[in-house]
């Protein structure tokens, strides 16, 4: 069993509650988005979307950013490879959209990833809902990767990631291709 696995199943909800207490001062009350993550990240720990393995180290060190491992579904052909995805939560959080990327050495190649870890996915930015949670993203990316039939990145990959902000937030996606 992975370590990381094993790190996160071995923290209760409320050891997560009370870690990400304390990374704030206590005589401030939580802000609704931080009391909405921590209710998510309770969730996440609980029942992890399939192939999802949270980063225990991550969890609790701060409510504004976690990552996690994202593995290839069985029989797709990203199977057996494992994935870095980070979430970046601002403070309107959850009525405005987190940013997600994929970080880290092994980024998918995908006709919606770009090299530079960018998600073309509409949920991301122009049909977030608060009703969306960190689950339904990561079932959402996981059902895109695998629904790809082909690796290959978008074809204005290497303009993209040459011209882009460093936050994908601030592009203005072009969502035309409901194939992959």
């Amino acid at each position: 069993m992975n370590a990381k696995k094993n790190l996160a199943a071995s923290r209760t909800p409320s050891e997560v509650q009370r870690k990400t207490n304390m990374s704030h001062h206590s005589r401030f009350t939580c802000s609704p988005a931080q009391k909405r993550l921590q209710k998510e990240l309770v969730s996440l720990i609980k029942e992890p979307p399939p192939g999802v393995v949270i980063d225990g180290e991550s969890v609790g060190q701060s409510l504004d950013l976690l990552v996690l491992s994202i593995n290839g579904a069985q029989g797709t052909i990203y199977e057996g490879e494992q994935f870095q995805l980070q979430f970046r939560f601002g403070p309107k959080y959850p009525f405005d959209s987190p940013e997600v990327v994929f970080v880290g050495t092994e980024i998918p190649v995908h006709p919606h990833v770009y090299s530079n870890g960018h998600i073309c996915l509409s949920i991301l930015t122009d049909d977030w809902s608060p009703a969306l949670s960190i689950f339904s993203v990561c079932v959402s990316i996981i059902s895109m990767l695998s629904s790809c039939k082909e690796k290959k990145r978008p074809p204005d990959d290497s303009m993209y990631v040459k011209t882009c902000s460093k936050n994908p937030k601030k592009t203005k996606w072009w969502y035309h291709d409901e194939e992959v």
